[in-house]
């Protein structure tokens, strides 16, 4: 099953790939051998991320219909918010995207963050490198709207898209120590509105100084929801994806995938099910102690 997969996938069969990527999900038997087993792909990743409200999928959806008219193939990734008790997803399919999902140029999938930290899903580094092997042009990756929590897609995407909206700008300046920081592109969507320009003047007016190639973070302004500044906005993802081509912090972007596999793998053989139960069991004990409790844990 798992090497006609391979050859499947390299012949960029989608129902393979859909299929592929849900035996990944699911943990299915031989699937880490089946990864070792993929062609290298060089696919760059753009992640899409920012807090709830400021028009991500708006801002995807028009990205797509972009590098659809240069002839490109696309993959999506869309990672919704799920339940922390029974792991689904709680938004389902992008409504907006919808009109992708019978065009030969576009692969789509939603994924549930399954209660991963970081907005992101716990096998997200493998279904991209699934992706990548397909052979597509460009994968965008769109988050979960994080806010200001600890941000995993520093570790996956080549360049990161950090989406805002004119009214945080009594935020920037709590952000800055989250979001702020790992931002290759800023975005300002829904720049039709109020004070959009003033914002713009004082995020720009925070950024950090450019780096030693000359590289500035670009602070772009975009309606989405009406094609606006979309254009601008592929070419800083294409200059900085050519820069990330003869950057050392490439080796850094697969230093930290590297590290987050490793340490899913020293992860695995702990289920989440299993040891809901120890605890309950556990804390039926008059002295019951949560430290003492990992402690044993990983003694055993």
């Amino acid at each position: 099953m798992w090497s006609q997969l391979v050859n499947n996938i390299s012949a960029q069969d989608i129902k393979s790939l859909a299929r592929a990527i849900s035996l990944i999900e699911n943990e299915v038997e031989g699937y880490q051998d089946f990864l070792q087993k993929l062609p290298v792909g060089k696919t760059p990743v753009t992640g899409i991320t920012g807090p709830p409200g400021a028009g991500k999928s708006t801002l995807v959806d028009a990205l797509i219909g972009a590098w659809v008219a240069e002839g490109k193939k696309i993959a999506v990734l869309c990672v919704d918010p799920s339940s922390p008790f029974h792991l689904g997803a709680l938004l389902g399919d992008r409504i907006r995207m919808s009109e992708w999902y019978n065009e030969p140029l576009v692969f789509i999938r939603s994924l549930a963050s399954r209660g991963a930290l970081g907005g992101l899903h716990p096998h997200i580094l493998d279904i991209v490198t699934l992706l990548q092997a397909a052979g597509f042009d460009q994968i965008l990756v769109e988050t979960v709207g994080v806010g200001q929590s600890e941000i995993d897609i520093t570790g996956l995407a080549d360049t990161t898209v950090v989406v805002l909206v004119p009214e945080a700008g009594d935020e920037v300046q709590t952000m800055k120590a989250g979001l702020m920081e790992i931002a290759d592109v800023f975005v300002v969507n829904k720049s039709d509105r109020p004070d959009a320009g003033r914002f713009v003047k004082n995020l720009m007016a925070i950024l950090p100084h450019p780096a030693q190639d000359g590289y500035q973070i670009p602070v772009l302004q975009t309606v989405a929801s009406k094609q606006e500044g979309i254009i601008p906005l592929l070419d800083a993802i294409t200059t900085h994806q050519q820069r990330m081509q003869v950057s050392d912090r490439k080796a850094w972007l697969l230093t930290e995938r590297a590290f987050q596999l490793i340490q899913q793998d020293r992860m695995r053989d702990i289920k989440k099910t299993v040891l809901k139960s120890s605890i309950a069991s556990a804390m039926q004990l008059p002295d019951f102690n949560l430290f003492r409790f990992i402690a044993q844990q990983c003694s055993n």
